[in-house]
């Protein structure tokens, strides 16, 4: 089977996750193949799982510094994507791919991630059930759904970490911190290695695609006919709100 890779694209959030999920209708109606996204966000955005509290978000800051709040369909909690700071990516395909085992997908897809970083020089491991960590810190997270016989699957790769702004933006919980300040608990490539962006993106290419074929080609139309209306969704109060 061979995979499709899309240009990297710069959205905002709403529109990447009308993209992916416009995607994944069509890996399931198979006029689409699997496929993996590399993308980033303009302006910054802050996502929640669809089952979280608005209330994990600082609405305030958000509107002050023109920040936009996405409600994702993937579960996990909130996360802020810095247009600068992190690579997203999307891994979708059908389900029979991955298998039924979810904590199996997660650590199957997420050793993709750990064979890129390794190709940048940074030794990581996956952390039940989502995380990548090195020594001990979270440089990637991610959150998956499965509708229809498709398993969605993006995650962010930290590239540098702006806590201060991050944690204007967010409100964690005691449990989340446990006592320990933030820089105990994440950290980043910049932290780590010397690499471009460029350098970034083309480990991650490698390590995903790794003894598998693929091709590089844009989204089809009917994906892009269908974003455009799956965003409405995405920008509607209603759906953002609704926790």
């Amino acid at each position: 089977m061979k995979w499709r890779l899309l240009p990297f694209m710069m959205e905002r959030g709403a529109m990447n996750m009308a993209i992916d999920e416009a995607i994944a209708e069509c890996v399931g109606q198979s006029t689409a193949p699997p496929t993996l996204r590399l993308y980033s966000w303009s302006p910054g955005a802050v996502t929640i799982g669809c089952f979280q509290s608005i209330d994990e978000v600082n609405i305030h800051n958000c509107s002050r510094y023109g920040i936009d709040i996405i409600r994702r369909r993937t579960g996990g909690g909130a996360v802020y994507h810095d247009p600068s700071g992190e690579i997203t990516y999307s891994i979708i395909a059908p389900e029979h791919i991955f298998g039924s085992d979810i904590l199996a997908s997660y650590r199957e897809i997420c050793g993709y991630v750990i064979d890129s970083l390794n190709i940048l020089g940074i030794k990581s491991y996956f952390r039940p059930v989502n995380d990548i960590v090195v020594r001990g810190k979270k440089i990637s997270g991610s959150a998956q759904t499965r509708r229809s016989g498709v398993v969605l699957q993006h995650g962010t790769i930290l590239l540098s970490h702006d806590v201060e702004t991050m944690f204007s933006l967010l409100r964690p919980t005691a449990a989340k911190l446990a006592n320990r300040s933030v820089d105990e608990l994440i950290t980043s490539i910049d932290s780590l290695v010397d690499a471009s962006k460029e350098e970034i993106i083309e480990a991650l290419k490698e390590g995903f695609f790794s003894n598998k074929q693929w091709n590089e080609s844009p989204l089809l139309p009917e994906e892009i006919e269908r974003a455009r209306i799956l965003i409405e969704r995405y920008d509607s109060d209603d759906w953002t709100y609704l926790r």
